[in-house]
C-alpha cells in the first residue's frame, strides 16, 4: 500500500498532519511517539507579538466535540522562528507548516516574513478567521475581497508556499476559496472551527469567558466534508481537508471529497496518540476498500 501524497512537489509519507492549535509546536508530542511517522505538522497559531490569550474559562465540552476560545496564546514570531521551529526540526524530518494569525494586514505580513525566513519551514498557513481590528472587528475570512487583499499582501512578501485556512462561518465558502486563489494562495485548508457557545445552567451565564468559541470534533465532520467537496469542485489549487477527522476512514473520506492531505485536530486533545494510530491504521483500511495508492482516490467524489 502506498500511503504517500505530494504537496507543492514534496512527497509526504502520508497525508496525516496534526492541525494547528491541537499539537503545540510539535516537539511536545515527541515524548509520546516518533514524530517522523507523520506527513507534516501544522504549528500552533503564531502572531507577530506574544499573546497571552483569552481569560479562563476558555474550553467547554459539547456533544461529540469541544469549544475553545484560547485567543491565539503564543510566544510571538521571533520566539517561534528562533526557538520552537529549530527544536522541532531537530526531531522531525517531515513538512513543517507555520500557522500565522493577526489583527491587521501589517501583523500578518510581518509575522509571515519572519516565519517563512526559517530554512525549516515548508509552507505558511494563514489563519484568516482572526478579527480585523481596523475593519470593525469582522474576521478577515468572512469577506472575499478583504481576504483576497490580505492574501495578496502576504504572498508578495514571502517565497514559501502559502496555504489559506478558510472559515466555515460564511455563506459561500467556494466563493471565498476562489477569492484567495485569485489573491495568490497556493492552496487552501478547511474548515476552521464553527462558532458556538455553551451556557452553565447553575450560573445562567456562558461557560466561555468571551461568550463564544470555535466548535471542533466529530460533530462538525459532515459539514467539513461538504465544504471540502464544494471547494474542490470550485478551485484548481490543492485542498487540505480537516474538521472532525478522528480515524483512517475519515482520512479516506476527506480525500475522496477532494483533499490531497488531511489535518487532524480535536482528536489530539482527546488522545495524544490519535495521529499515530490513524497513520498505523491507514494500510489496513486502504486494503479493506481496495485502495492501492492514496493519490488514486483524491477527488473521487468531485
Amino acid at each position: 500500500m502506498d500511503t504517500s501524497v505530494t504537496l507543492f512537489g514534496r512527497r509526504l509519507k502520508n497525508p496525516v498532519i496534526p492541525a494547528s492549535g491541537t499539537f503545540g509546536f510539535g516537539s511536545e508530542f515527541a515524548e509520546y511517539y516518533d514524530l517522523n511517522i507523520l506527513g507534516g505538522i501544522a504549528l500552533k497559531g503564531t502572531t507577530l507579538e506574544p499573546r497571552y490569550g483569552n481569560p479562563q474559562p476558555r474550553i467547554a465540552e459539547c456533544p461529540s466535540g469541544v469549544i475553545n476560545a484560547i485567543g491565539l496564546q503564543n510566544p510571538g514570531a521571533d520566539a517561534v522562528a528562533g526557538e520552537e521551529i529549530p527544536r522541532l526540526a531537530a526531531l522531525f524530518d517531515g513538512a513543517i507548516i507555520a500557522n500565522v494569525g493577526g489583527h491587521s494586514e501589517h501583523e500578518y505580513v510581518a509575522a509571515s516574513e519572519k516565519l517563512a525566513a526559517s530554512p525549516h519551514v515548508f509552507a505558511i498557513e494563514l489563519n484568516i478567521s482572526c478579527p480585523n481590528v481596523k475593519g470593525g472587528g469582522m474576521a478577515f475570512g468572512t469577506d472575499a475581497e478583504t481576504a483576497k487583499k490580505l492574501v495578496y499582501a502576504v504572498k508578495t512578501h514571502i517565497k514559501k508556499p502559502l496555504i489559506v485556512k478558510l472559515s466555515p462561518n460564511v455563506t459561500d465558502i467556494a466563493g471565498l476559496a476562489l477569492a484567495v486563489r485569485d489573491g495568490g494562495a497556493d492552496a487552501v485548508s478547511l474548515i476552521n472551527t464553527l462558532v458556538g457557545m455553551r451556557i452553565d445552567l447553575r450560573t445562567r451565564r456562558p461557560i466561555i469567558s468571551v461568550r463564544t468559541g470555535g466548535v471542533s470534533g466529530p460533530a462538525v465532520f459532515p459539514v467539513a466534508l461538504r465544504m471540502v467537496n464544494d471547494v474542490a469542485r470550485a478551485v484548481d489549487i490543492p485542498v487540505i481537508g480537516m474538521g472532525g477527522v478522528d480515524s483512517a476512514e475519515g482520512v479516506l473520506e476527506m480525500m475522496m471529497a477532494g483533499a490531497c492531505a488531511v489535518q487532524v485536530g480535536a482528536a489530539n486533545l482527546v488522545d495524544p496518540y490519535a495521529c499515530r494510530d490513524i497513520v498505523a491504521a491507514l494500510p489496513e483500511v486502504m486494503a479493506s476498500y481496495r485502495v492501492q495508492n492514496l493519490t488514486d482516490i483524491i477527488g473521487a467524489a468531485v
